[in-house]
């Protein structure tokens, strides 16, 4: 088959479409539900950016009686029956998040063993659960993700620090519902899809430790109050492992991630005739180091034919970083598509996008971005200075201008970003 590759940036939007739409809960939820309803209560919890639509597929799938509540970021609501529906801030945590944690801690005490607790997790909910150990204030745990936000440290590194400075997170939940069974589903937006990561893990043991926590604030030179570091160097934080009784009988489900994703972002691309390859759904780092890794990727096909021929798309997924030194706006695909058209300089022939899953990059009201041969050129005529907005990490501005941002609004799944660099 020919490849159709007469409209790079249609196919390129339609590679990203692809890939949410095989990850949405309506899609890969139901066939997790509970074959049989529980001798006792049914009750549904949960927190993501994607907590409120899976809330709905449950209520429009499961036969039997069920309440709960659950908490999404703002704008990302939507209408449920019988289950409840509160909103939060992400990702900088608000005093909505911190009373939606302790509203979902209260709806599952004094359950018996024969009640069943459904927990429904997706990306966010570590920002949206704000709910503060003893010895720590809602004004710490803001400063605290604002500074871990900008310092380049992973998913797994920030979780690391909330879980021992929460009194929900790192299995903190999942032990208030006892003796209930928990059965956590869940959408991964961390690379490698550990569920003890995702939203910091709630529902699930934690094998870090306090002493993990201090190191990863040392590494990045983010200071805290003295009252909160004594919460860690006292043990205070220390989070239930997994040898806890209380964890017995419980069960989670990974029902999306971000390879299942790829594998249908690269089935669209067969479909226009073009050969797909998949590099990694777990890529982390710099978004501009990754960037350069993709450039000097796109240039070797370009001029050797190797690893792969064109044409052909190169797919990836995982969560980049920005340690934010400059004042623009943005987020990490857009950074990543900014360091990649300074690195390819034109080059003919290659065209990319990057976005996130959930249809928000950072705190923006765009998922990514798309960029062509021509977009420094463009710009340079609009008076652009793509280094200089580099260095201020505007990568949101800099596309605005072109036109080129993918504003799509909020997907309602959360499986990280994707990646796709098309090579003609």
């Amino acid at each position: 088959m020919a490849p159709q590759t007469d409209q790079p940036r249609q196919l390129l939007r339609a590679l990203f479409d692809a890939a949410v739409g095989a990850v949405t809960s309506a899609g890969c939820l139901p066939a997790f539900l509970p074959p049989a309803p529980p001798n006792g209560r049914l009750i549904v919890i949960g927190a993501g950016k994607g907590a409120a639509e899976m809330a709905r597929v449950v209520e429009g799938h499961y036969p039997g009686p069920l309440t709960g509540i659950v908490v999404t970021r703002y704008g990302h609501a939507v209408p449920c029956q019988r289950i409840e529906v509160l909103e939060a801030a992400h990702p900088v945590p608000d005093a909505a998040g911190a009373a939606a944690a302790r509203r979902i801690l209260d709806s599952v005490a004094g359950l018996s063993e024969h009640d069943l607790v459904l927990c429904l997790i997706s990306g966010g909910g570590s920002a949206l659960l704000a709910l503060p150990a003893d010895g720590v204030t809602l004004q710490d745990k803001q400063a605290l993700n604002s500074a871990l936000l900008h310092s380049g440290a992973t998913i797994g590194e920030m979780n690391c620090v909330r879980k021992h400075l929460s009194a929900i997170k790192g299995g903190r939940l999942a032990l208030a519902c006892a003796p209930a069974r928990v059965v956590t589903l869940l959408i991964s937006d961390v690379p490698g899809d550990d569920p003890a990561v995702v939203a910091s893990g709630p529902s699930l043991p934690d094998d870090g430790s306090c002493a993990e926590a201090l190191a990863i604030l040392a590494r990045y030179a983010i200071a805290v109050p003295e009252h909160v570091r004594a919460v860690l160097t006292s043990g205070r934080g220390e989070t239930p492992k997994g040898d806890d009784p209380r964890f017995a009988g419980n069960s989670v489900h990974v029902i999306a991630s971000a390879r299942i994703a790829l594998e249908a972002a690269a089935a669209r691309a067969h479909a226009a005739g073009l050969t797909a390859h998949i590099l990694a759904d777990d890529i982390e780092g710099e978004a501009r180091d990754i960037a350069l890794m993709h450039a000097s990727l796109a240039r070797a096909v370009l001029r050797h034919g190797a690893p792969f021929q064109r044409p052909c798309v190169i797919l990836s997924g995982g969560e980049t970083t920005v340690t934010v030194k400059g004042g623009g706006r943005g987020g990490r695909n857009t950074e990543f598509l900014l360091a990649l058209a300074l690195a390819l300089d034109g080059q003919s022939g290659v065209y990319a996008l990057a976005c996130d899953t959930d249809g928000i990059d950072g705190s923006e009201d765009n998922a990514g971005a798309v960029l062509a041969p021509d977009s420094l050129a463009r710009a340079d005529a609009c008076g652009l200075r793509a280094r200089a907005m580099l260095d201020n990490n505007d990568g949101y501005s800099f596309f605005q201008a072109l036109g080129d941002l993918v504003v799509c609004g909020p997907t309602l799944t959360n499986v990280n970003d994707l990646r796709a660099i098309l090579i003609l």
